[in-house]
């Protein structure tokens, strides 16, 4: 059977409140304890009986110390680290700026050359939990990610895998990151201009490579000089 909901409660959302540890259970028909209201009452004016939740001290700078279960863990926003300023916001990896508060397969995609399945696949080799935040690895943890993201052969990944593959000058199989990527697409092109290759030649004139229309696309890049009659 439904339990009948007072008024009162329809009236006003509580929302649970982490100063108190007691539980409260309701029967019907009878009107709460105004005592006791932030104990157990969820929102939307719902009551959710048998909540215990834990004991909070005062908070220290950005976040409180929290105990639960017997353990100290201290709360940075709504994150819980074992010790205090451990949490890190901003990593820097491979020169790029990592976002702490994101799950780690997803922060290392902000690293230009890597995608998500090959975050995936270097969190799973280097034994990190997919669903820690990047701000609460260690550092030994985030020197394992690096090595194998760098040498992804040595750890069993697949050649079709990777990002550069047959190496026009030494025919390897790698994984190009970050700065690395940039100076060798850069090399790339340099290397097509000057053996006047069609790929170079339409690189070198600012227009479409890969055989686009260009009558009414691919204006905006290119500055064409108007000549007046004298």
């Amino acid at each position: 059977m439904k339990p009948t909901i007072h008024p009162d409660i329809v009236k006003h959302r509580y929302y649970p409140n982490p100063s108190i540890t007691s539980t409260t259970t309701y029967t019907p028909g009878t009107p709460p304890n105004y005592s006791q209201k932030h104990a157990g009452y969820f929102g939307h004016g719902e009551f959710m009986p048998k909540i215990s939740l834990p004991s909070v001290a005062p908070s220290e700078g950005l976040g409180g110390v929290m105990n639960l279960n017997g353990n100290t863990l201290w709360q940075d926003g709504s994150l819980l680290v074992p010790e205090k300023g451990q949490f890190q916001h901003i990593l820097r990896v491979l020169n790029t700026n990592v976002e702490g508060k994101t799950k780690i397969m997803f922060a290392m995609t902000n690293i230009k050359g890597v995608g998500r399945r090959y975050a995936n696949l270097v969190c799973k080799k280097a034994d990190i939990d997919l669903k820690k935040r990047a701000g609460e690895l260690t550092n030994e943890e985030l020197e394992r990610l690096v090595t194998i993201m760098q040498n992804p052969t040595q750890y069993k990944v697949p050649q079709w895998f990777l990002n550069r593959q047959k190496n026009f000058t030494d025919g390897k199989y790698t994984q190009l990151l970050a700065n690395g990527l940039d100076n060798q697409m850069r090399e790339d092109l340099e290397r097509l201009k000057k053996i006047r290759a069609h790929r170079g030649l339409r690189h070198y004139w600012g227009v479409r490579v890969r055989g686009q229309h260009t009558k009414t696309t691919g204006r905006r890049g290119r500055v064409v000089g108007v000549s007046k009659k004298k």
